[in-house]
């Protein structure tokens, strides 16, 4: 079978089902009552069905195992185990997302539900073996057991929350995954020495599903991913491992949201609070407390900032380079970070217009 034909068939199905299961999520939300309440730390003037993560899962999966029929030569011998390992803890982690959007979890729950797929994908052989000194493009010595496995847990739970938390705004979390999984399947397709085509269909599974449930999502939304959130970090953060696709490139594409992460978290630990419980301290939510920039400019703004550095994993072949244009993104976001800081501030001690009586 023809590589071309294999992508489009693979792709065509994941947004096909991604649409078909729209509909039925909007009306089993609107049904159940299963919506975002208006004034939250979203701010949604009207309440929105919360379970798009039902489109994104079912796209993916009907998808990725269609791609196991085809015709494509496999290269990897563990690809089945893993394959294996990213639908069983897709699933643990798409279950726990939907019970959260009907039954609203506390934190707790929500991590042992992330520790127990990213588990899963560890034992099926889902995990960071070793990566490429930046200085000398050299792999490094395979580390201990427990090394790996610790590691692997950590990326994997840094990836499912790094999203979970980016999902703020229309069409955010979507569109960025959509990008990186564009990256994902292009580095495995096009760019590796021994292209791994097998691999590289479930990156773009991924961006099929992504695409049929962004066409729902963007500004103004008919539907949230809600749960679906962590499953769609799940699968970023597992395919980012498979197939030898390689975290620097997920590393620059999800650089800004990975970055206002830690940051939120370390600001809410200063402050004594639950660094896993959600606010408007995130990027995007202040970028749009300053009433400057709209929903669509700010994520329009983020789709090209994410694809611009994701692209430079592409077009530098050096490792070095890499790491200079990691540290330059790096350099740019905390600029960002400092910039946005002190016009929030500004805004805050704006005094209040007097009223004229």
């Amino acid at each position: 079978m023809s590589e071309i034909i294999a992508f489009v068939l693979v792709f065509s199905l994941a947004l096909s089902v991604s649409m078909a299961l729209i509909p039925p999520a909007i009306w089993l939300s609107q049904r159940f009552n299963i919506v975002s309440r208006p004034g939250g730390r979203r701010h949604e003037v009207r309440p929105l069905p919360r379970l798009g993560g039902i489109a994104i899962y079912g796209g993916f999966t009907v998808a990725v195992i269609a791609a196991q029929f085809l015709p494509i030569p496999r290269m990897d011998p563990y690809e089945s185990i893993r394959l294996i390992g990213l639908l069983l803890g897709g699933l643990v982690i798409f279950l726990v997302g939907l019970l959260d959007d009907i039954f609203d979890f506390s934190a707790l729950p929500q991590g042992i539900g992330q520790i127990l797929a990213a588990a899963i994908a560890v034992a099926f052989q889902i995990f960071i073996e070793f990566f490429n000194n930046p200085i000398t493009g050299q792999q490094t010595d395979p580390w201990p057991h427990i090394v790996t496995v610790t590691l692997s847990l950590f990326w994997l739970g840094l990836m499912m929350n790094t999203v979970n938390f980016l999902d703020g705004l229309d069409g955010l979390a979507a569109g960025v995954a959509f990008i990186a999984g564009t990256m994902l399947f292009i580095h495995s397709a096009f760019r590796l020495a021994v292209p791994q085509i097998s691999v590289s269909l479930l990156p773009l599974a991924l961006m099929g599903a992504c695409l049929g449930f962004l066409l729902y999502n963007f500004h103004p939304s008919q539907i949230i991913m809600g749960g679906g959130a962590h499953f769609l970090g799940f699968t970023l953060g597992a395919l980012s491992i498979i197939g030898g696709a390689k975290m620097a490139t997920i590393l620059l594409v999800m650089g800004l949201p990975l970055m206002d992460l830690l940051w939120q978290v370390f600001n809410r630990l200063r402050k004594g609070r639950n660094p896993m419980v959600g606010d408007r301290g995130h990027v995007h939510f202040r970028l749009l407390d300053l009433g400057v920039l709209s929903q669509r400019q700010i994520v329009l703004g983020y789709y090209a900032f994410c694809a611009f550095f994701g692209a430079l994993t592409l077009l530098l072949d050096s490792q070095f380079f890499k790491f200079v244009a990691f540290g330059v993104m790096l350099t740019l976001i905390f600029s960002g970070f400092l910039l946005l800081a002190r016009l929030n501030n500004q805004e805050t001690l704006q005094p209040e217009p007097k009223k004229i009586d």
